[in-house]
């Protein structure tokens, strides 16, 4: 492609635009360094415009992408969200919600030094691994915990120690996805171990696993159905009985439990989820779970059991790639310190204290919302809404709560339609960034897992994105 040589001598030079006024005090707030680095990013994207045919930048046009550059670098990516979707557990919104209290009290093993690998006892080099494992060990009544970056890295790590290049038992009615498209049966695969598949989706029977079982069979794998259900003509392999099957054979049995349940009984909610204790009770070898899901706490893979087993796991020199930092450990500790306390426990653990809300004190949440909104001309009225827990665990679980639904007058279903999405959106992009519910046309705020403290901010953040769109020129003049 033949390109004009004028077409390039419109670009500026970068000793130029570094003398500019405007640039200046781009300079003044942002530092030499970035401002640089933008200008080159600025002028590279217009030399690649020329060279693919494309019109030569006007200066306003090579200024307007330095200052778009420069906001990408400085602008946070993670923001603070308010989620008003109910869903307690929220994947794409941080999973389990952490509460002042659990910072604060993290805050001071942080700052400064701590003896993350450092035995304060004998002087010597210690274990970060040590940590939280004797408060994991008290709550689960394992014999030993090991604690990992993830969950999916918990499922590998156990693999690739006990079953690299050998079998892998599991049920076909557990070949499970989790979040992401990461599947079983591609994770057994990078762990470098063969699955054998028994059963069918909706039947496995203690047979299926005895007939499979051989002289190459390293490990029988059980993971639980925590983001799915299936209903009907159906029959499982209880975790005792597959353990009775595993000491038969002398062969070890494996948890996936996922969702990672302490408690038996603090919610009606949980009453058909298997807690981690009732788990290591049934003599199962190995368990993972996660720290980020009914736990309550930071992102992490939890590995509880048998001590010859997680000894062996300690050894695997992937354990290096896979363990997590002293940001984790201090949260992830104290976070299993307020089970210790009920009262800890529903109070500090921001999770928890969702889980735990009566349905009037929801009620009232909205009744408080709902006023915020009418005395600033916001047309709203509070429904009830039911929401599921979230994060892959209690499929067929949901809440029982009371949401705010913005009802604008005198619009025809398709208006009231696009009203919802421009709020959605509106929302999504405010300072104040609001995360609400797109459900047959309306927008709804569901008010489980939204804060007291919350609640004028979000009332805010509706009403201004309500101004804009009922007034368009006063959004294209604040554009300009």
């Amino acid at each position: 492609m033949n390109t004009s040589p004028e077409a390039y001598k419109s670009l500026p030079a970068v000793d130029k635009l570094l003398c500019n006024p405007v640039v200046a005090k781009l300079i003044s707030s942002y530092g030499r360094e970035p401002i640089t680095y933008a200008i080159r990013q600025s002028i590279d994207f217009y030399r690649n415009i020329i060279n693919n045919g494309g019109n030569p930048p006007l200066p306003d046009d090579v200024m307007s992408k330095i200052k778009e550059i420069v906001n990408k670098i400085s602008n946070s990516g993670l923001r603070k969200v308010y989620n008003a979707t109910g869903i307690i557990i929220n994947t794409n919104l941080g999973r389990s919600p952490f509460s002042k209290e659990l910072l604060q009290e993290s805050f001071d093993k942080l700052t400064g030094y701590n003896n993350l690998e450092f035995d304060l006892k004998t002087g010597t080099r210690g274990s970060r691994n040590v940590h939280p494992a004797n408060i994991l060990k008290f709550l689960t009544g394992a014999e030993d915990i090991l604690v990992v970056n993830n969950a999916a890295a918990a499922v590998m790590l156990c693999l690739n120690t006990f079953a690299k290049r050998k079998e892998v038992i599991v049920s076909r009615g557990e070949l499970v996805e989790i979040g992401g498209s990461f599947r079983v049966p591609d994770i057994m695969a990078a762990s470098g171990c063969k699955m054998v598949e028994v059963g069918t989706t909706n039947k496995t029977k203690p047979s299926d696993y005895q007939d499979a079982i051989n002289s190459k069979t390293a490990i029988i794998l059980k993971a639980h159905k925590s983001n799915y259900v299936i209903k009907g003509f159906t029959q499982e392999v209880g975790l005792g009985e597959l353990c009775k099957i595993g000491k038969e054979h002398n062969i070890p049995v494996f948890y996936d439990q996922g969702s990672g349940l302490l408690r038996d009984k603090e919610n009606m909610v949980f009453d058909n989820e298997p807690s981690i204790k009732s788990s290591i009770e049934s003599g199962v070898d190995i368990i993972c779970f996660s720290g980020d899901k009914l736990l309550g706490g930071p992102q992490a893979g939890i590995i509880a059991g048998k001590k010859i087993y997680i000894d062996k796991l300690k050894k695997n020199p992937m354990l290096r790639a896979l363990r997590v930092c002293k940001t984790t450990l201090a949260l992830l500790e104290t976070t299993c310190n307020y089970y210790l306390r009920e009262e800890d426990l529903f109070s500090k653990n921001m999770a928890h204290k969702l889980f735990s809300q009566k349905k009037e004190d929801i009620r009232e949440k909205a009744d408080n919302l709902a006023k915020l909104l009418e005395a600033n001309g916001v047309d709203c009225k509070i429904i009830e809404n039911s929401v599921p827990v979230g994060g892959g665990s209690l499929p067929d679980c949901e809440f029982s709560s009371y949401a705010v639904q913005l009802t604008p007058k005198n619009n025809s279903n398709r208006q009231r339609s696009g009203y919802a999405v421009k709020m959605y959106h509106g929302l999504m992009q405010h300072n104040t960034p609001v995360i609400g519910i797109l459900k047959k046309g309306d927008i709804i705020f569901d008010m489980l897992t939204i804060n007291n403290n919350e609640i004028e901010i979000v009332a805010a953040a509706i009403n201004d994105i309500q101004e804009i769109i009922t007034t368009p020129d006063k959004h294209q003049e604040t554009e300009k």
